[in-house]
């Protein structure tokens, strides 16, 4: 549908393009996308304040969209003619000034359209009419942002913000620089101060909000945007928006009904259902939720994102859930996510050949479809593994991309080990990993053992609570991370998200700059505590999942931050090696070979034993061996450590099955040398050695 929009805008059809867009609005009125591309429209025809009125409409349906707050600062760009001197500069060196503000539009659409060298030629054309410009500087510090390089743009806009103080536009771009540079506070006041000229403006005051909000701030961002929702165009975006703010400030009733009113103007809307089923969850209200859900559900029967939510107040696989899925079958027949959802419930009452029958129709409805695939020839392993190995062959042949392709070779890798091949198996699994490993993180190189630490620091006074809990690949550390937010603990997973807080424990160089002694360790201290707000952390109390553990971090951690608390989670090393060649880890590391794992392994294992039988820092070892599967056992070993109570998470939280513990003894023959790797460190862990 954008597609022609799209060309009609490169070719600077301006009709053409404006004709597209308004029949792309008028199909999809919600659609974010289609207003936006409809503003550089309008924008290519000349109508300016149309354009802004469009994108302003866009970024009302998609309040959080960054894309669009930063494409309406292009917008705001005036065709401003040239005085005398800059006119008088232009002629001298053959262009028309009269240009000057085509340049200028141009550059600004192709920026909308993402054209960044399209753009970046029509600015130097620009810039050679009139160099000091504030529109030319508004254009080079954009470009800077879009390229990456934030802070040749923050030098760039502050620079010229001083000689124009009074340019909105210039501020405007100045407050995106601030953003990337991830200067919070300033972005923040740079947008407040464009507020104090355009106080009606919904995009300056949800850009505030969302800063707010990322502060460490919610309640003041959902006051923020709350008079905006008085207006009867509020959107029902607009609506979410405020209701995960309340929520996110603890205001839950007030937060149920925002998201209730979302909800009820787009059932279609996942994010407001799932924010609404929390608010419900929070107070408790089931019968409520209930109720309000039977409602919604009668009025929109195919709203798959309510299904999901009725059945979230049922016990799980119990029988208000079999009932409920009776429902939805009823009322969307063949729909596959229903189906999956009876598979689950089959297999929870371990109605084997009812799973695999529900399995074989999903097939039929969609050829291919993963875990349908896999539930099928789960049950083909147990009657015969050899016809397991043909049926993943016949998906390989038929498989329409590498992803696809490269699933099903991890699938024949398991199939193979369960058909009693591991020398197959391995090798399937570690050709797979060697393919990616250009486009994975490398390993940390492990510092050098010492043997000389930092006094250990007393805490003085009562401190809020900081774990730090890291595990290596294929400790299934992640099932840690599940139960521990399944008990709703302030458990940060953000180090593997995209947007990661970029402190000490996510640098690659604060290993060699601990080590060497470059690094200020309460420098880097001060660091991770002032990112906490920014991640959601108010109190100070933190579960903080760690993408690499390095003793030369205990030089930054024993003497200035005591109340800190390690929690490794560890099984035995073969096992997590064969766990991360077969499976993967959260840190998408790159792993060469099962050799080159292990050596890593080992080492940073290594690590592990100095600290534990050194008693380096306070620290829990929390080992996983034969309690992996069970959610339960999970718990209470969570709990003992830290010293607790912590429910168990639903058994679906920890994810497929894996390995059972000591299954590294199948592979002890094609995984041999790299277990020799790993025999000592095993060892000085208390495992056994073979």
């Amino acid at each position: 549908m954008h597609e022609p929009i799209i060309d009609a805008l490169r070719r600077g059809a301006a009709d053409e393009a404006l004709a597209a867009a308004r029949e792309a609005v008028a199909a999809e009125p919600q659609d974010s996308t289609a207003q936006r591309l409809l503003a550089s429209a309008l924008r290519l025809s000349g109508d300016r304040e149309g354009a802004i009125a469009a994108i302003d409409h866009a970024i009302a349906l998609a309040p959080d969209d960054a894309g669009l707050h930063l494409e309406r600062a292009g917008l705001l760009l005036k065709e401003r003619q040239l005085d005398e001197a800059e006119a008088a500069l232009a002629h001298s060196i053959g262009l028309d000034p009269n240009q000057f503000p085509a340049y200028i539009v141009q550059a600004q659409l192709a920026l909308g359209r993402g054209d960044l060298d399209e753009a970046e030629r029509l600015t130097r054309t620009g810039a050679r009419i009139a160099p000091d410009h504030p529109q030319i500087a508004a254009l080079e510090g954009t470009l800077a942002l879009r390229r990456g390089d934030a802070d040749r743009a923050l030098a760039i806009l502050s620079q010229a913000s001083e000689r124009f103080p009074g340019e909105p536009t210039l501020r405007h771009a100045l407050g995106f620089a601030y953003l990337a540079k991830g200067h919070l506070a300033f972005a923040e006041q740079a947008f407040r101060k464009l507020l104090e000229g355009q106080p009606d403006s919904l995009p300056l005051r949800v850009l505030i909000a969302d800063l707010q909000r990322r502060q460490g701030r919610p309640a003041e961002a959902a006051d923020e945007l709350a008079p905006l929702l008085d207006n009867p165009a509020a959107t029902p975006a607009l609506r979410r928006t405020v209701g995960e703010l309340q929520l996110q400030a603890g205001r839950n009733d007030q937060a149920r009904d925002l998201l209730f009113d979302a909800v009820t103007a787009n059932p279609g809307d996942r994010r407001a259902v799932a924010a609404l089923v929390e608010a419900w969850q929070r107070l408790k209200d089931t019968d409520s939720a209930r109720a309000a859900l039977d409602t919604l559900l009668a009025a929109h029967p195919q709203a798959v994102a309510l299904w999901h939510a009725r059945l979230a107040f049922e016990e799980f696989a119990g029988e208000g859930a079999r009932a409920v899925l009776a429902r939805w079958q009823e009322a969307m027949p063949g729909f596959v996510p229903a189906l999956e959802a009876q598979v689950a419930l089959h297999d929870a009452h371990d109605e084997a050949d009812q799973a695999e029958a529900v399995a074989r129709r999903i097939t039929e409805l969609q050829p291919g479809h993963a875990r349908a695939e896999l539930r099928v020839i789960d049950a083909e392993l147990k009657r015969d593994p050899d016809e397991a190995i043909n049926h993943v062959e016949r998906l390989l042949a038929g498989a329409d991309s590498e992803a696809a392709r490269r699933n099903l070779r991890q699938l024949m890798g398991r199939t193979l080990d369960i058909a009693g091949q591991p020398d197959a198996a391995a090798a399937t699994w570690a050709e797979l990993h060697a393919e990616v490993v250009p486009q994975r993180l490398p390993l940390p190189q492990p510092s050098a053992p010492r043997t000389q630490w930092p006094e250990q620091a007393v805490l003085d006074q009562p401190a809020a609570a900081v774990v730090l809990l890291w595990g290596a690949p294929g400790s299934l550390v992640e099932r840690v991370v599940a139960t521990l937010a399944n008990a709703g603990a302030p458990v940060r997973a953000d180090r593997f998200g995209a947007q990661p807080p970029a402190d000490l424990f996510q640098r690659y160089l604060t290993i060699d700059a601990l080590a060497g002694g470059s690094a200020d360790p309460a420098g880097l201290v001060a660091e991770w505590r002032a990112a906490l707000p920014a991640r959601g952390i108010k109190d100070g109390q933190v579960f903080d999942w760690l993408l690499w553990w390095d003793n030369a971090a205990l030089l930054a951690l024993r003497p200035h931050l005591p109340e800190a608390l390690l929690l490794v989670a560890l099984r035995d090393p073969r096992d997590m090696l064969l766990d991360w060649l077969a499976f993967g880890a959260p840190a998408p590391f790159a792993l060469e070979s099962p050799e080159a794992g292990a050596q890593w392994l080992a080492q940073v294992l290594g690590q592990v034993a100095d600290l534990h039988e050194q008693d380096l820092l306070p620290h829990r070892l929390l080992r996983l061996d034969g309690i992996a599967e069970d959610p339960a056992s999970i718990a209470t070993a969570l709990s003992g450590a830290l010293q607790t109570r912590l429910p168990a998470a639903p058994r679906q939280a920890l994810g497929p099955s894996r390995f059972p513990a000591g299954h590294w003894r199948a592979f002890a023959e094609p995984l041999g040398e790299a277990f020799k790797l790993l025999h000592p460190v095993a060892r000085r862990l208390g495992y056994a050695a073979d």
